[in-house]
Formats: structure tokens, C-alpha cells, sequence
């Protein structure tokens, strides 16, 4: 399926291991704002969380970041240069939830107005809440069992923003 008009062509990335994934995610990180959501997307095991314990790196989280299954969303403080920096990341894990009307309840898109980042696990259910305006990352196996295939999808405000966003992560695209 082809990107809406006027909607960035997504990228194709590739990671050779787990910290290798988590390097991206932190590369990724340099270029979110405030306000921000980025859905993940991808089957069990895929490297979901390992992704956004990487981007909680990036933008300066000294808390060890686990998957907030049971929780559903867990709050970070971020350290940086205030107005360059999210002062908080927004994780959140959506697979327990069974209806879009959950998502919804958890006001995730209020939480990224009080200078957050958000990283939404499962991200996919909530796309069509949260979708037009988040990046949409997809992770699935590569070639080797250590390798992971990225896709980076992203539409709305992003069509501004993409060229800083491929920028930063051009060091994993595939060939």
C-alpha cells in the first residue's frame, strides 16, 4: 500500500542485535520533539520495548525502562536542556487492552501536551487514535535470528519534520 499524497515514503532499516536496536532507538530519539508519539508495532519478542529503551537513552532517562504491561503506562523523567528535551517520557503497552475505546481512556495524546514524548507498544491498536500525526515503527525478524527488520512510517506534521528523522537514522537503512 502507497503512502497517502504528500505523505513521506517510509524507510526500511535493519539491526544486526538487540543493543544494535536499542542504538537506533536512541538515534530516533534526537529527532522527537515535545508532543510527540511514536507507535511500535511488531509480534512478541520482536524488540518493542529493547526499541524504546533506546529512545528513553536518547533523550536522557537514567531509569531502567521495563515493558509497562500489567501498569499499561509508566512516566520517566528526561534530563537535557529544558525546551530542547521532552521533560518526560511517556511509555505506554497496549496489549492487554481488548477495545479502542481503552485507548482512548489512557489520554495519551494529553499526556504529550505537558512536554512529554510518548511510546506506545502495541502502538498499532491505537493508530486510529493516535495515528496521524506518530511515527509508526514496525519491527520483524531479518535474515539471521539476531537481525531486525524496521520500517518507519510517518504522515501529518512529519512531512516537515522527515528529512531530520531520516537523517538521523540513515546509518541502519537497508539496501
Amino acid at each position: 500500500m502507497s503512502p497517502p499524497a504528500g505523505d513521506p515514503v517510509p524507510v526500511r532499516l535493519r539491526t544486526a542485535s538487540a543493543e544494535d536496536t536499542r542504538a537506533l532507538g536512541a538515534a530516533l530519539a534526537r529527532a522527537l520533539r515535545p508532543g510527540d508519539v511514536v507507535l511500535l508495532a511488531g509480534d512478541l519478542g520482536a524488540g518493542k520495548t529493547t526499541m524504546a529503551q533506546g529512545m528513553a537513552l536518547g533523550l536522557g532517562v537514567d531509569d531502567h525502562v521495563t515493558s509497562p504491561t500489567f501498569t499499561l503506562v509508566r512516566s520517566y523523567p528526561c534530563r537535557g536542556a529544558p525546551g530542547s528535551t521532552p521533560a518526560t517520557f511517556v511509555h505506554a503497552d497496549l496489549y492487554r487492552l481488548e477495545h479502542l475505546g481503552e485507548v482512548t481512556d489512557l489520554a495519551i495524546g494529553e499526556l504529550v501536551e505537558d512536554d512529554a514524548v510518548a511510546v506506545v507498544e502495541w502502538g498499532d491498536v491505537a493508530e486510529p487514535v493516535l495515528g496521524r500525526d506518530a511515527v509508526s515503527v514496525c519491527i520483524g525478524p531479518g535474515p539471521s535470528e539476531a537481525e531486525r527488520d524496521v520500517t518507519i512510517a510517518a504522515s501529518g506534521r512529519w512531512s516537515t519534520r522527515w528529512g531530520e528523522l531520516t537523517g538521523v537514522v540513515c546509518g541502519w537503512a537497508t539496501p
